[in-house]
C-alpha cells in the first residue's frame, strides 16, 4: 500500500518511519541539523513549490530519506487512518 503525500507523489507505507510537523519539530537544533545533513546528502526532496508543512522520514533500501510535503501532519494522519492510499 502507498500513502499519497502530495503533488502526485506517493510512498510505500511500510517505509515510513515517521511524519513530523515542520513548525514544531524544527525548533530543535538537532532536527534542523539532521534535515540539513539529509539535504547535503541528496536524500531530501521538496514535493511542491508551496511552503512545506510536514516532513516524512523514510527508510528506503537502508537509506534514510526525507520528503517535504505541503500537506499537514493531521491531513497525512487522516489519509493513513482512513485508508486513502494508492495501490
Amino acid at each position: 500500500m502507498y500513502l499519497h503525500i502530495g503533488n502526485g507523489n506517493s510512498v510505500k507505507r511500510k517505509n515510513i518511519i515517521g511524519i513530523f510537523d515542520l513548525d514544531t519539530s524544527t525548533v530543535s537544533k538537532i532536527t534542523k541539523d539532521f534535515i540539513n545533513k539529509r539535504q547535503k546528502a541528496g536524500a531530501l526532496t521538496y514535493l511542491d513549490s508551496d511552503l512545506p508543512r510536514a516532513f516524512i522520514l523514510l527508510d528506503e533500501e537502508g537509506e534514510t530519506k526525507v520528503r517535504l510535503s505541503r500537506i499537514s501532519t493531521s491531513g497525512l494522519k487522516i489519509r493513513l487512518e482512513s485508508g486513502i492510499t494508492e495501490e
